[in-house]
């Protein structure tokens, strides 16, 4: 027998597919070589080792170390091995325990892509796609590269490559304990602080640190609102209490009650008292004035000016900035009455001269007892408007 001959009866033989153990001779920066005990040493380039192409072998392996891994092939006097392999085959084994078991795992984010994050566990690749990455829309990713993040894996078939992770379902669930947590802890009237996660026509959505509340646009402030987007926007920090929790909904309230402008009205707006306010809205029987927020008086059609007028509308504008006498308080009735009987009649609009004239031709047509009709009329209106104020 030959040299070569002897040599091939006392080495082992070795075929593609089978696991072999073998001692690092040396590692380079793209490859790791292993005495594996055959007439060839084995290689195991970069790629083989791991799915994780910013991996640094210098520092993951070092020579004299002991490792597994699976023939690929034999050829050009060497043995391409895989370490990514075996090990992904280990991996993907305790991916398929803790699919079954529903259990969490910690995995490292690799890459970044359109569709998802790939992740890794071990030298096994889970896919975490993008709507499963947290609770809410994330447009940018990258935030995410080459952190650990913990996931549930909710489908595992790596003969077609596909393991999916679910990072959402654990942040869900996460937060509704928390909720579960803090709702457990809040009482009506506390005071607490939030941040305005939405605003709609009827109100704002307050997160309170886990949990929502809504702040009605009734409640916003003690004066009128038009609309709850001229007082919030989102990311707003506000200070609010609860008024009222049911069936796991928050109320909350801005109208605090120190706050509430007819704590101190009677000292303000005592009878006699001259005070100017904004008329607010109009009505025909009278106009509405705003004196502060959250406080409006009332001003009767028959108080507005010494003349007849037939409506507010007639002299007032919404918006005007008017003065006025206070003339009634009624502080069970949260009720203000006032009149602008004693001010110069600046309100009314001067008269067109046609329209003048024509009144006065008219006046002079009349006969005598059509004038001593008119004073019951007249009687009999102020009667009616007594009645209505």
């Amino acid at each position: 027998k030959n040299f070569d001959q002897m040599i091939d009866e006392t080495i082992r033989t070795i075929r593609p597919g089978e696991i072999v153990e073998g001692t690092v001779l040396y590692v380079k920066p793209d490859n790791i070589a292993l005495n594996i005990h055959y007439k060839y040493d084995g290689i195991i380039t970069k790629d083989e080792f791991s799915n994780n192409p910013n991996i640094d072998l210098t520092t993951a392996v070092s020579a004299g170390d002991v490792l597994e891994a699976k023939v690929m092939r034999i050829q050009d006097n060497e043995v391409q091995l895989s370490y990514k392999r075996i090990s992904e085959e280990k991996s993907n084994k305790r991916i398929e325990e803790a699919f079954e078991n529903k259990e969490v795992l910690t995995v490292k984010v690799d890459k970044i892509t359109s569709g998802g994050l790939i992740t890794s566990f071990e030298n096994a690749s889970i896919f975490v796609p993008a709507s499963l990455v947290s609770d809410s829309f994330e447009k940018n990713l990258d935030k995410y590269l080459g952190q650990d993040i913990q996931i549930v894996v909710t489908e595992f078939n790596p003969r077609k490559r596909r393991v999916i992770g679910d990072r959402k379902r654990l942040i869900k669930a996460e937060k509704a304990e928390r909720a579960k947590e803090l709702l457990a802890s809040l009482q009506v009237n506390d005071i607490v602080e939030g941040e305005v996660k939405s605003v709609t026509a009827f109100g704002a959505f307050i997160d309170l640190g886990g949990v929502d509340g809504l702040l009605h646009i009734s409640e916003m402030s003690w004066g009128r609102v038009e609309s709850p987007k001229s007082l919030y926007k989102v990311g707003d920090k506000v200070t609010v209490f609860i008024k009222n929790i049911e069936e796991g909904k928050i109320a909350l309230s801005a109208k605090f009650p120190d706050q509430n402008p007819w704590v101190i009205a009677r000292e303000k707006y005592q009878p006699g008292t001259i005070v100017s306010g904004k008329v607010a809205r109009m009505t025909d029987f009278g106009a509405f004035i705003e004196l502060e927020p959250g406080l409006d008086a009332l001003l009767h059609v028959s108080q507005i000016s010494k003349k007849h007028v037939k409506k507010p509308s007639d002299v007032l504008k919404q918006g005007q900035i008017i003065d006025a006498k206070v003339v009634d308080f009624k502080e069970e009735e949260k009720k203000i009455s006032l009149s602008r009987r004693d001010f110069e009649d600046d309100l009314v609009p001067d008269e067109q001269p046609e329209q003048a004239s024509e009144e006065a031709a008219a006046e002079q047509d009349a006969p005598a007892p059509a004038e001593a009709a008119e004073q019951p009329v007249e009687a009999e209106a102020e009667n009616a408007e007594q009645a209505e104020e």
